[in-house]
C-alpha cells in the first residue's frame, strides 16, 4: 500500500509556545485541540489560569493520559491529592473521578484519549470554576 501524503508523520503543536502562556489570565479551559479530521486520537491543552479549577467529576468511558506541561497544581482523585508539575503524566482511568486546581503561576495541560466513535453519547463537559470562591462541582 502506497504512502498518502495525509498519512504522513508531521507536526501538529508547539508545546513551548503553549506552555510559554501558562498562567494567562484570558486563556482558560481548551486553549489547543488536534485538527486533523483522520484520527483515532483525541488530544486538548487545557489551560486553568491561577487558582481556577475544574471541579471533581466522574470521568468518560475513555482511559486518558494527562502530561503536565506548564504550571503546577494539584489532581483530587478517589485515593487522594496528586500534585502536578511540568513533565509528569498521568493516566486517569475511564469512568475515574478527577478534578484539577491551578496552583499560583496556572497550570497547562495536554490530554490525549481515544477518539470517540461517531453517533456515541458525547463526552460529559465540566465548567471550569473559580478556584477560591467555589467547592468543587459535580458533574453528571
Amino acid at each position: 500500500m502506497a504512502d498518502r501524503p495525509d498519512d504522513a508523520p508531521r507536526v501538529v503543536a508547539d508545546a513551548g509556545a503553549l506552555a510559554s502562556r501558562v498562567g494567562h489570565p484570558d486563556e482558560i479551559g481548551a486553549v489547543w485541540s488536534i485538527a486533523e479530521p483522520e484520527r483515532d486520537l483525541d488530544a486538548n491543552v487545557i489551560a486553568l489560569p491561577p487558582g481556577e479549577a475544574i471541579g471533581s467529576h466522574r470521568g468518560p468511558a475513555l482511559d486518558v493520559l494527562v502530561h503536565v506541561i506548564a504550571g503546577s497544581g494539584t489532581l483530587a482523585t478517589a485515593r487522594g491529592d496528586i500534585d502536578l508539575a511540568p513533565g509528569l503524566v498521568v493516566w486517569l482511568p475511564r469512568f475515574s473521578r478527577r478534578g484539577f486546581r491551578a496552583g499560583d503561576d496556572g497550570l497547562r495541560y495536554l490530554t490525549v484519549h481515544q477518539r470517540k466513535s461517531p453517533g456515541s453519547s458525547p463526552i460529559p463537559t465540566v465548567g471550569v470554576l473559580p478556584g477560591p470562591r467555589h467547592s468543587p462541582a459535580e458533574s453528571a
